[in-house]
């Protein structure tokens, strides 16, 4: 199947150097080798990784991708989301000063929505030549294929009209925004997490469906930079996968900050086009309610790409749910090949699929040796929602830890209690971390703060190599800085293990010495 054209997305000269990098209208794939060593389906974060690893280990790479390189984390998500919460953050900071410092702002000051998103594909455009066929060809030695991949049989597949054998391969095809069976939906015209970065001009009233993370990251930019933003979600809190005590800070600062929230809401339908939509729910109370909008954005999961790729072929099971199934080595049912990423498994983080691409790469290559025998299960997974304050989480939760049949013991402390917090008017918040009971183990940390998530690389290590609240307890934090909150947690169970039996008698061996 032939490569679809490449064109900007936009007007703006920063889309047409980012398709340059990504998706160069005047490429020609190269002649196929006899056989690769390993080829690589989608040039998204799982994909990039696997193909500069195995080419870097000296291995004869093809890289495989239809639309652009750097998949989703590049050119709809990671890159420009944070470049669009940066920017939301820059006004919110800017009102703030004006409340308590008395920074003078004209009457109706607003930012400049069209430079807000010009700002973004400058910044866009600029990382791109870090995932550039170019720099994969010329720099790294890969192959670089730029059409639809289908396999023809266990061992091959077809790409603009060539067939790549292979000895091994790595399916890294990613995920794309899921959609509801919600009638008047479509012809609604949802923007998604990856069309939002197209529009031009900012929605007076926009609606979000779904209370997840990119839901909750982009209701509070565009809430920050103007629109009349209102959140309706199925759950009975934003954040369904952190716990109520986490999702209630954030709930709390959302609805400060103007948007609606409509918590346990189910859509009947929605009436209207893409300019002028109306959503017909039931609210958690029973009632059926209107909910007008210029412009909806739906925001509720992923869905992993696995259609007319001819997986049959390739002996390889998959399903629309989970995506291609994998063992915990991120083999599939052919041995011959592996899977990186959103497409099989339930961390869709670009950090997520960089660890696994790492697995995969190193099973694929050296599956008969030592080294082949990395787990997916091994691996200690952070994440962090990046709204403001951010929320970073890794482990168990307290319920997860139960449903596990481990006991835990809560430690907390709120940021009001940290002087940085204090002294930056931050303090919504805490830091929290579960231990296992009567063991000095972490098996669990959630932070809420700004920041969280580098914060939360202190308490991944930990876990990772085995550390406990006794030994972080003596980490030298700089004062005053967030990061004290950790030895201050360390600090409580220290203080608990300080029973009355214990202080009498360090009282009696210091008089005895003294």
């Amino acid at each position: 199947m032939s490569r679809r054209p490449s064109s900007p997305r936009t007007g703006s000269p920063h889309d047409g150097r980012l398709l340059e990098n990504v998706f160069p209208g005047d490429w020609q794939n190269p002649e196929p080798r006899a056989r690769y060593d390993l080829v690589v389906v989608g040039a998204g974060s799982a994909g990039l990784i696997s193909a500069a690893l195995a080419a870097g280990l000296g291995a004869r790479v093809a890289l495989v991708e239809e639309q652009h390189l750097g998949g989703d984390c590049l050119n709809t998500g990671c890159v420009p989301s944070k470049s669009l919460l940066r920017a939301s953050r820059m006004v919110a900071e800017a009102h703030r000063a004006q409340r308590e410092l008395g920074l003078e702002l004209a009457a109706g000051a607003a930012p400049d929505f069209a430079r807000v998103m010009e700002r973004m594909r400058e910044i866009r455009a600029r990382i791109s030549h870090e995932d550039s066929a170019l720099r994969y060809r010329d720099e790294l030695g890969v192959a670089v294929f730029l059409g639809r991949a289908h396999f023809s049989g266990r061992d091959r597949l077809e790409v603009d009209g060539r067939t790549l054998r292979f000895k091994r391969a790595v399916l890294a095809t990613g995920a794309r925004p899921a959609s509801l069976p919600i009638p008047g939906l479509a012809e609604a015209g949802p923007l998604t997490s990856e069309s939002v970065f197209d529009l031009e001009t900012l929605p007076e009233r926009l609606a979000v469906i779904g209370g997840g993370p990119i839901g909750c990251e982009l209701a509070q930019a565009f809430a920050r930079l103007g629109s009349q933003v209102s959140l309706l979600h199925a759950d009975a809190h934003v954040l369904p996968r952190e716990d109520r005590e986490t999702a209630r800070v954030l709930d709390a600062r959302l609805r400060a900050e103007g948007l609606r929230i409509e918590d346990s809401a189910r859509i009947e339908r929605v009436d209207g086009g893409p300019q002028a939509a109306c959503i017909h729910y039931r609210s958690s109370d029973g009632a059926v309610r209107q909910l007008p909008a210029d412009r909806i954005l739906l925001a509720v999961g992923r869905t992993p790409n696995v259609e007319e790729m001819g997986l049959e072929a390739a002996g390889v099971a998959y399903d629309a749910l989970r995506g291609v199934h994998v063992d915990d080595f991120l083999r599939t049912r052919n041995p011959r090949i592996y899977a990186a990423g959103d497409v099989c498994m339930r961390w869709q983080f670009t950090h997520a699929a960089d660890a696994a691409a790492r697995i995969a790469v190193r099973n694929a290559l050296f599956s008969l040796g030592p080294l082949g025998r990395a787990r997916l299960s091994r691996l200690v997974m952070p994440w962090c929602t990046y709204t403001d304050p951010e929320i970073a989480h890794v482990g168990l939760g307290r319920g997860e830890a139960l449903a596990a049949g481990i006991e835990v013991d809560s430690y907390t402390v709120p940021l009001s209690e940290l002087n940085r917090a204090v002294t930056d008017g931050e303090e919504e918040g805490f830091l929290k971390i579960l231990l296992q009971r009567k063991r000095d183990r972490i098996v669990g940390a959630s932070i809420v703060a700004p920041h969280a998530g580098e914060l939360i690389g202190e308490l991944t290590l930990a876990m990772l190599t085995g550390q406990g609240l006794g030994k972080l307890l003596d980490v030298i934090h700089p004062y005053p800085t967030l990061a004290q909150g950790i030895a201050r947690v360390a600090g409580l169970r220290a203080k608990e293990r300080a029973t009355p039996a214990l202080r009498r008698w360090l009282k009696r061996l210091i008089r005895l010495r003294v």
